[in-house]
C-alpha cells in the first residue's frame, strides 16, 4: 500500500525533478517506510512505500523489468499474485523478488491490458513503456485504491492524492462549483469531477494509454469490468447457494491475510465485520481488532442505541482476539475537522469522522486491517432504499422516481435558493442526468420488481460504495494503515451479483418510501420488511452468533443529530451564523439558516446537511 504520482511533458522537455519530488513528499504520509523517484526524459514517476509485502528493498519502487523498456509506480495488493507468479514463471519470466508489485509489472509485459481483469486485489498504478514512449495508467474494479489526473500547462498529472498535483506550479487551484453543486444533490460526487478544477477523478475498473504525442488532448479511458447485478434464469436452491457463500467468503478471508506484517481488523457490533473477523481470527489467533465508540451521555431517541462497544466486545471474548476501543465525544469532531479535511479532499458520503479515529487507533498497532465494506452493497444491506421505483417500466421513469430519493441533503427547489449567489456558475448542473448517466453501461430491463432492485444495487456500488471506499483509504492512509475488503474479492462478488434478489431480500419487493435523515430508518425498515441480506447473515451464521447474524442494522455514525443541537451547537452556530464564513462567498445565508435552524428547533433531522457545511467550511479554507 503506497502513494504514487508522476509527470508526462506532452512537449519532450525533460520530467522536473524538483517538482516530482515535491509531489512525492505530500504523499509520506501514505508510505513512511520508504521513498523513490524515477525520471526518464519527459517521464517522471514518484513513489512512497507503505511495506507489507517483501519488507527488503527489493520491493522497492518506482520498479523497473529487467530488459529496461517498463517501470512501475504502484499502490496496492493483489491477492492472487503467487498464482500469477507461478504461471509467468512457467513462461519463462524471471523474478527478483518476492513482492506482488514485480508480478504487476510482469503480467503487464506479458498480456498487456489483458492482464487486469485477472487481478484479483485493489490498485492503481502508473506503467511507464519507454520504447513506445506511452504511460499506462489502470484503476482496479472497485475503485479501492485512488488516482487523479489533470493536465497543467504541457503536462500530464496523475497521483493518489489531490494535494501532489497541486504542487505543479501550471495548475491553478480553483473551487469547482459544478461538482460543489453536486455533492450537495449527492452528499457524492458521481462525475469525475472533484471540487478542483482540472483535476479528475480516473474512474474505477479502467484503463488508459497517454502517449506523449497526446498534449492535452481529452483522456478517454476504456472500461474492463463491471458489475454484472442480474437476475439468473436458473439458480441453485437457497440451501446450496448458503453453502457456495460459506466457501467463498472464508476463502476471501484468508486470501487477504498475506502479509509480511501483523493484520488486525475493525470489529463492531454488526454480522459483516464479526464474520470477517472470526475467520480471521481462526487463521491468526490472538490478532487485535479495534472499535470506535461514543459517549451517549447527551444523546437521546434512537440514537442512544448507535455505542456498539458492548457487542464489540462480547464478540471479542468470544472470538479471542486481544481488543482496542476508543470512544468519542461531541468535541472530537470540531477538533479533528481540519486535519480530516486535509487528508479526504474530496468530500464523500456521510459524517467520516469516526472513520478518522477508528483508523488512527489501529495505525498505532498494525499496519493492515481488515473491514466490513462492501457486504450490504452487494448483498442488500439496504433495503428501505430500493423500493423507490417499485412501477417503473422504462428509465426515465425509474429515474424520475429514484433520483428524488438520492438527494440525500435538500431537494432541488432549496438547493437552487443555497446556491443563487453563483447561479451562473450552476446553471448548467443537471444533476437528474448525472443520476441517470450512471447507469450508461448497463442494459436495462424492467420486467419484474426484482430488475429494479438489481437496478438499485448497481447504482450504489458505482457511487455510494465507492464513495465509502474514498473514504476508507484516504483516513487509513492518513495513520499509514492499509485496510483491506474481503466482502469485494472477485469470486464473492461475481457471485454475489448473479444471487436472486429474493435471497437477499426475500419476497417483499415493494416498500414505502423512508427519508434517508430519520434517525432509525434501519429498524423501521427491518420491522416493515424482515429482509436485507437474508443469504448473507444465513451464510455467516457458521461464524457467529445467530443473535448478531439476525440483529438490527446499525450503521458506523455518532449521534450527530442530538450533538449538533446540544453539545455541538456552539460550533455548528460560530459556522452557520457568522457571516464572515467562507461559505457565504458562494451560498445564501438565509436559505442555509433556514434548513439549519430547522434542525435546532427539532422540527426536521438535517444532520447530514449540517455536516457537509461544516466540511465545506474546512474545505474553503484549506483548499479554496
Amino acid at each position: 500500500m503506497c502513494g504514487i504520482c508522476g509527470i508526462l511533458n506532452h512537449n519532450g522537455r525533460p520530467a522536473e525533478r524538483e517538482v516530482l519530488e515535491a509531489m512525492n513528499k505530500t504523499l509520506a504520509h501514505r508510505g513512511p517506510d520508504g521513498e523513490g523517484v524515477y525520471t526518464c526524459g519527459p517521464l517522471g514517476l514518484g513513489h512512497r512505500r507503505l511495506a507489507i509485502l517483501d519488507l527488503s528493498e527489493k520491493g522497492a519502487q518506482p520498479m523497473r523489468s529487467a530488459d529496461g523498456r517498463y517501470t512501475i509506480t504502484y499502490n496496492g495488493e493483489l491477492y492472487n499474485y503467487r498464482e500469477l507468479r507461478t504461471e509467468l514463471e512457467a513462461l519463462g519470466h524471471a523474478f527478483h523478488s518476492s513482492s506482488d508489485t514485480e508480478v504487476v509489472l510482469l503480467a503487464c509485459a506479458q498480456w498487456g491490458t489483458a492482464c487486469l481483469p485477472r487481478f484479483n486485489g485493489m490498485f492503481a498504478f502508473a506503467l511507464w513503456d519507454e520504447r513506445e514512449h506511452r504511460l499506462l495508467l489502470a484503476r482496479d474494479r472497485y475503485g479501492i485504491k485512488p488516482l487523479y489526473y489533470a493536465h497543467a500547462g504541457n503536462a500530464f498529472l496523475f497521483a493518489s492524492e489531490h494535494k501532489a498535483l497541486l504542487q505543479h506550479p501550471d495548475l491553478a487551484r480553483k473551487l469547482d462549483m459544478e461538482a460543489l453543486y453536486e455533492y450537495f444533490t449527492f452528499q457524492n460526487i458521481f462525475t469525475g469531477k472533484t471540487l478542483l478544477q482540472g483535476i479528475n477523478t480516473f474512474p474505477a475498473a479502467h484503463f488508459v494509454w497517454i502517449r506523449l504525442e497526446d498534449g492535452a488532448a481529452e483522456v478517454k479511458p476504456t472500461r474492463y469490468w463491471d458489475f454484472p447485478f442480474h437476475e439468473p434464469d436458473t439458480a441453485p436452491s437457497f440451501e446450496d447457494s448458503v453453502e457456495e457463500l460459506e466457501r467463498l467468503f472464508s476463502q476471501a478471508v484468508r486470501r487477504q491475510l498475506m502479509s509480511d506484517v501483523e493484520v488486525g481488523t475493525f470489529l463492531s457490533g454488526g454480522v459483516d465485520s464479526a464474520a470477517v473477523t472470526a475467520v480471521a481470527a481462526a487463521n491468526l489467533p490472538g490478532m487485535k481488532s479495534f472499535t470506535c465508540g461514543f459517549d451517549l451521555s447527551s444523546a437521546s431517541g434512537m440514537e442512544l442505541n448507535f455505542d456498539e462497544r458492548a457487542q464489540a466486545e462480547r464478540l471479542s471474548y468470544l472470538l479471542k482476539t486481544e481488543h482496542y476501543e476508543v470512544v468519542l465525544k461531541a468535541g472530537d469532531m470540531e477538533r479533528c475537522l481540519p486535519r480530516l479535511v486535509w487528508h479526504v479532499e474530496e468530500p464523500r458520503v456521510g459524517q467520516c469522522y469516526p472513520n478518522y479515529f477508528a483508523t488512527k487507533l489501529a495505525g498505532r498497532f498494525c499496519k493492515v486491517v481488515l473491514a466490513g465494506t462492501g457486504g450490504d452493497e452487494l448483498f442488500g444491506g439496504y433495503p428501505w432504499r430500493y423500493f423507490e421505483a417499485p412501477e417503473s417500466n422504462t428509465l426515465d421513469e425509474y429515474v424520475d422516481s429514484y433520483y428524488q430519493f438520492w438527494q440525500r441533503l435538500v431537494p432541488n427547489s432549496v438547493l437552487r435558493k443555497i446556491f443563487r449567489p453563483v447561479e451562473g456558475a450552476v446553471r448548467q448542473v443537471w444533476t437528474r442526468d448525472i443520476f441517470r448517466d450512471v447507469f450508461a453501461p448497463r442494459t436495462m430491463r424492467f420486467s419484474s420488481a426484482e430488475d429494479r432492485v438489481n437496478h438499485s444495487l448497481y447504482m450504489e456500488s458505482k457511487t455510494f460504495l465507492h464513495g465509502l471506499l474514498t473514504i476508507e483509504d484516504k483516513l487509513s492512509m492518513a495513520h499509514g494503515l492499509e485496510v483491506r475488503v474481503p466482502f469485494l474479492d472477485n469470486d464473492l462478488v461475481d457471485f454475489a451479483c448473479r444471487v436472486p434478489v429474493r435471497y437477499k431480500l426475500g419476497k417483499s419487493a415493494l416498500g414505502k418510501r423512508l427519508d434517508e435523515n430519520v434517525v432509525g430508518k434501519q429498524r423501521n425498515c427491518a420491522a416493515r420488511h424482515k429482509s436485507g441480506k437474508r443469504l448473507l447473515r444465513k451464510a455467516l451464521e457458521r461464524f457467529v452468533p445467530e443473535s448478531v447474524c439476525n440483529g438490527a442494522k446499525q450503521g458506523f455514525s455518532g449521534p450527530d443529530a442530538s450533538w449538533f443541537k446540544g453539545e455541538s451547537i456552539d460550533y455548528v452556530r460560530t459556522v452557520v451564523f457568522n457571516n464572515a464564513s467562507r461559505i457565504y462567498d458562494i451560498m445564501d445565508p438565509a436559505a442555509v439558516r433556514e434548513q439549519v435552524q430547522a434542525h435546532l428547533d427539532g422540527k426536521e433531522n438535517k444532520r447530514l446537511f449540517i455536516w457537509s457545511l461544516l466540511y465545506t467550511e474546512e474545505w474553503l479554507k484549506a483548499y479554496g
